[in-house]
């Protein structure tokens, strides 16, 4: 490395989905935002492990970086946890934001969000479930296979979602998935970064 040159790190919102629907979605909302994907982070469950995803992140043309993770409904910890946590982790790395993604996995912890957008994109200080209506807890909540390890990491701002692509078609990529597409923007524009 040159003298006095540094390494900016790569700024990367995690997205706690990877499903083929969620893929489309996730794949749409970063066309529409001008942030980069690795698509190949996307399976059930995560195809790949944390320092793979790391190198991709690395090599994408600019940021943010918008990476899946999916347990495939393991209630228990699963690949993509643990490849989350190895991203998490990693020095060169700076995660900006984390949407968590809600399902109907039995027996898990849930994750404490910042708040939630439910089915209509509308901010709620309460949990959602899959299909982005709200739980009524009186408390932002998120019930889901591969939410609970964001307990454990320093995640500037985590937004609640119902399940990607989805909820009732209201998030279809083929309606430009408006749901996911506003997660991401209030990440960025909550970040400080350029917001199209």
């Amino acid at each position: 490395m040159a003298a006095g040159r540094t390494t900016a790190k790569r700024k990367v919102i995690l997205i706690t989905d990877g499903d083929q629907v969620a893929r489309k979605a996730v794949e749409e909302a970063a066309r529409k935002v001008g942030a980069r994907v690795i698509s190949r982070s996307a399976g059930n469950p995560t195809p790949l492990q944390g320092h793979e995803i790391v190198r991709l992140v690395q090599q994408a043309k600019n940021d943010p970086v918008l990476v899946m993770f999916d347990d495939n409904g393991h209630g228990e910890e699963g690949y993509g946890e643990k490849a989350l946590r190895e991203l998490v982790n990693d020095p060169s790395i700076e995660v900006i934001g984390a949407i968590a993604v809600a399902s109907n996995t039995a027996y898990v912890e849930g994750t404490r969000v910042d708040f939630s957008l439910d089915q209509q994109g509308h901010i709620v200080r309460d949990g959602v479930d899959k299909d982005g209506v709200p739980l009524g807890l009186r408390q932002p909540v998120i019930m889901g296979d591969t939410v609970d390890v964001l307990n454990e990491c320093n995640v500037p701002i985590v937004i609640g979602i119902g399940d990607i692509g989805k909820m009732g078609g209201k998030d279809a990529f083929c309606k430009g998935a408006p749901i996911t597409t506003s997660a991401i923007l209030e990440i960025l524009k909550r970040s400080g970064c350029d917001v199209p």
